[in-house]
């Protein structure tokens, strides 16, 4: 039975899952995990990029070491942040962390020059302020030696599979994300290049998720000693992974990517780029099959990690299901939060952040670790009724419940929260939804499913799929009207 290996890299970890098929069911199995931890340097934070490498290589070594033959393997991972090739060839710097500080001011910056209004007509994608655009301006502002040295600019999947294959490409689903490429004419858009003054030669061609670009080159081959492996481009924005796996049977669904970030959309055929989606701030990123999400990054389980590791500094270790109990026994729907405030977004003390937060907006702020987890939880919960009305309101649908995939639906209480919420079921499921949907579009592409749908019905018939049903929504609907006070949230946010 042959296999092909997904290496799906996500913010706090990466991951090598094994796919295989039987009788039309699909098996995965993790052959390889690590973490990934940004490095600080001075005033700059930047990913391991050499590091994730080695890592990936070590999953090719342990895949080896199993007398296990591969047919393909991808990458996927995060958006927005790349590397530079040299003209020599050679990586330019290490790249940044998307929270690295060195962005601040710049999206602002660049609005003196180019309207938002133009540049979200052209790429219909959120104003984020770590998008690749701003990092870019950033970098110019400060007359970052990149610019100079730089030939080739590779988003982190493209860039990792370049140390791979030797061979460079962009793929489509990722530059979507950069807020440089305009989906209606399908290209980089020449006019943001020029305003911007950035050489077209960095941004090449664009590969469709499902593209074979290139195998393992001859070098990496002889030193981990492996046969030569072809290397696809799937849809390398791990959302658009995660959102090909959602197991919907309706061409209309809204789904929930869950995991560090929180990303809720649906998927359209054709971008949604015009003034009201402008002022809501959604996006319109590539996806599988000509498709688009349309949807809306919201802040997600990041403030939780981020006060673990607060707590953990001072000492006070607890476990993901500790923090979860300790959560469900603290006093419900007390102190709430907008998860999106820029307050929450760098690292550092998470749990003071929301003290201020609380000081702010006028409320008793939480004194508990359960009281902080709970608040949290029921304040993502609450801003996710707020997006999928938006997303219902936008793309003119209704939709029966919510599909939550991710790592994120391990936590029962936030599921179950979703589904109070919403006041509609939400159905959790699979877990590893980026790297299943990294194996799909391989197998989509070597000719194994027939297309998109065909592979999401065996994903139903492969993994469970856990139900929520909504409960208490007389409480839970005047704690969205709070919520909505607090925030000062409003139906064009």
């Amino acid at each position: 039975m042959s296999s092909i290996l997904a290496f799906d890299l996500g913010a706090s970890s990466g991951r090598a899952l094994l796919g295989r098929l039987e009788g039309g069911k699909i098996e995965v199995e993790e052959l390889h995990r690590f973490s990934n931890d940004p490095v600080q340097v001075g005033d700059r934070l930047h990913w391991d990029i050499l590091r994730i490498y080695h890592e990936i290589k070590q999953g090719l070594l342990k895949a080896k070491h199993q007398g296990i033959e591969l047919k393909s393997m991808a990458i996927d991972s995060w958006a927005v942040d790349f590397g530079f090739i040299g003209k020599n060839g050679e990586l330019v710097g290490n790249p940044y962390h998307y929270r690295d500080r060195h962005t601040d001011g710049a999206m602002e910056s660049l609005f003196a020059q180019i309207p938002p209004s133009v540049i979200f007509a052209r790429t219909g994608i959120q104003f984020l302020p770590f998008n690749t655009i701003y990092q870019l301006y950033a970098l110019k502002e400060a007359n970052s030696p990149w610019l100079k040295e730089g030939n080739r600019l590779l988003m982190i999947p493209d860039l990792l599979r370049y140390f791979l294959t030797g061979e460079m490409h962009n793929e489509f689903s990722n530059a979507t994300t950069t807020q440089l490429y305009n989906p209606l004419t399908r290209s980089w858009d020449s006019e943001l290049l020029r305003l911007l003054e950035l050489p077209k030669s960095w941004f090449g061609d664009v590969l469709k998720p499902g593209s074979q670009a290139g195998v393992v080159q001859a070098s990496v081959c002889e030193e981990l000693g492996i046969p030569s492996i072809p290397v696809y481009a799937v849809a390398e924005h791990d959302t658009a992974s995660a959102v090909a796996a959602v197991p919907a049977t309706e061409k209309s669904f809204a789904y929930l990517s869950c995991g560090t970030w929180s990303l809720m959309g649906t998927e359209v055929d054709k971008p949604v780029i015009h003034e009201l989606a402008q002022k809501m701030n959604f996006t319109n990123e590539g996806g599988v099959a000509d498709t688009f999400r349309l949807l809306k990054n919201i802040m997600g389980l990041w403030i939780l990690q981020e006060c673990r590791r607060e707590w953990e500094r001072a000492g006070k270790s607890y476990s993901f299901p500790e923090l979860v109990q300790m959560a469900s026994d603290a006093k419900p729907l007390t102190t709430f939060i907008d998860p999106d405030d820029s307050i929450f977004l760098p690292t550092g003390d998470m749990p003071s952040r929301i003290t201020q937060y609380c000081e702010q907006t006028g409320q008793q702020a939480p004194s508990t670790v359960g009281e902080f987890v709970r608040c949290i939880l029921e304040s993502l919960a609450l801003k996710y009724r707020h997006v999928f009305e938006l997303t219902e309101r936008l793309s003119g649908q209704s939709f029966n419940g919510l599909h939550m995939v991710g790592g994120g639906i391990q936590n029962t209480l936030l599921c179950q929260w979703t589904a109070n919420a919403l006041g509609k079921p939400v159905w959790a499921g699979p877990s590893e939804g980026s790297a299943i949907g990294n194996l799909i579009v391989q197998w989509i592409a070597q000719g194994e499913f027939s297309d998109i749908w065909e592979a999401r019905k065996a994903i139903r018939n492969s993994f469970p799929i856990t139900v929520y049903e909504p409960m208490n929504g007389e409480e839970w609907n005047a704690a969205y009207v709070r919520f909505r006070a607090l925030t000062g949230l409003t139906e064009a946010e």
